[in-house]
């Protein structure tokens, strides 16, 4: 009997993916962390419980390898009246262990390590469980909530300049004028899509996943929309100027007519050399591969290439809300941090004013 198979967008094929690799980490863990997830599944998305999943087994794992209460459990044996064992002082050597511990890979044991916000995400997967738990009155007590979760320093918020930018466009498109043989043959093939990839994520701000994600039939010339499906698994329109417009129809009509794609990936807009869909990961080397070039001193990631849009349409327009809408953030302080372009500005203009020797 034949089976009809349905066409997967990239989400739905993530989504998928995410479920079946929860349920294998789930036999790892006890039979009640599955019962959490179920109470999770409508509020969260599968990339948070997959991560959640794997920050769960780490805890239990940690409990396995250093207290000696659990010495000889296996990460499945744990049970709710073990979980009341649990003092505030195990968690708070969770959190020193956190910070560096050894993970056995196929090449061997190798050393993990957990910077604030790392520390901050795997703390607040074991506080959900327990909160969780304590909520239905499944355990007596609560020790995770009485620990202080790591302070978050913010970061200086990395953009490229307009300049910079000009620069980067102007090298993906020609930095490989001078080159001969297989390298210009490369550079020929994927110059035209790496210039829609960067010129796409500049121009509108999406996400490296929301641009991966892309099929060819979500484009719409005709307004000059692109629907993405945003954080949350809701859907978008987001419009697109004269620059991304002719960087799109030049790829479209250009190189990806050239590839022969692979089963399953026919509706990909971006395709990665091995014609399947472009991963993340090959989006960030590539941004990384250009960047360097033009910024060395700056780490230029596609986020960056978000944040350097958000930055830009705030100084034109000077709509915080509009900026939030834009680039899909739920929560317009989360967008304030684009106000940090100002401050920045500022501070350039002090350096000349404290005059050294004078003339």
């Amino acid at each position: 009997m034949s089976r009809i198979m349905k066409y997967k967008n990239y989400h739905e094929q993530k989504d998928a993916e995410n479920i079946q690799r929860l349920r294998e980490v789930l036999t790892t863990l006890p039979s009640f962390v599955s019962d959490f997830f179920r109470a999770k599944e409508m509020s969260m998305a599968t990339t948070t419980r997959i991560s959640y999943g794997y920050d769960i087994r780490i805890f239990f794992r940690f409990l396995v390898e250093k207290n000696p209460l659990f010495k000889n459990y296996k990460t499945t044996d744990f049970t709710y009246e073990d979980l009341d064992k649990i003092s505030t002082v195990d968690i708070e050597e969770y959190k020193e262990y956190l910070k560096l511990y050894q993970r056995e890979e196929e090449q061997g044991e190798i050393d993990i390590t957990n910077g604030e916000r790392g520390m901050k995400r795997k703390l607040s997967a074991v506080r959900s469980l327990f909160n969780y738990l304590y909520r239905y009155e499944l355990i007596k007590n609560n020790p995770v909530v009485l620990v202080d979760m790591p302070k978050l320093h913010e970061k200086a918020i990395i953009r490229l300049e307009p300049d910079e930018t000009a620069r980067l466009l102007d090298f993906i498109e020609h930095g490989g004028d001078e080159l001969t043989g297989q390298k210009k043959v490369y550079y020929e093939k994927t110059k035209e899509r790496d210039l829609a990839i960067v010129t796409l994520l500049l121009g509108t701000g999406i996400r490296v996943s929301e641009c991966v994600g892309l099929d060819v039939t979500d484009i719409d010339f005709n307004t000059n929309g692109i629907r993405v499906i945003r954080k949350g698994g809701s859907e978008m329109i987001v419009y697109f100027g004269d620059e991304v417009e002719k960087a799109l129809k030049d790829y479209i009509n250009g190189s990806r007519k050239l590839v022969n794609p692979q089963e399953g990936h026919e509706k990909a807009l971006f395709y990665s050399t091995q014609r399947r869909r472009i991963g993340v990961k090959a989006v960030e080397n590539l941004v990384k591969k250009y960047s360097r070039q033009v910024t060395p001193l700056k780490k230029i990631t596609p986020h960056k290439l978000r944040s350097t849009y958000g930055t830009t349409l705030y100084q034109e327009t000077g709509d915080i809300y509009l900026v939030a809408d834009v680039l899909g953030h739920k929560d317009v302080n989360t967008t304030r941090k684009h106000y940090a372009a100002q401050d920045e500005s500022r501070r350039r203009s002090a350096a000349n004013v404290v005059k050294l020797r004078k003339e």
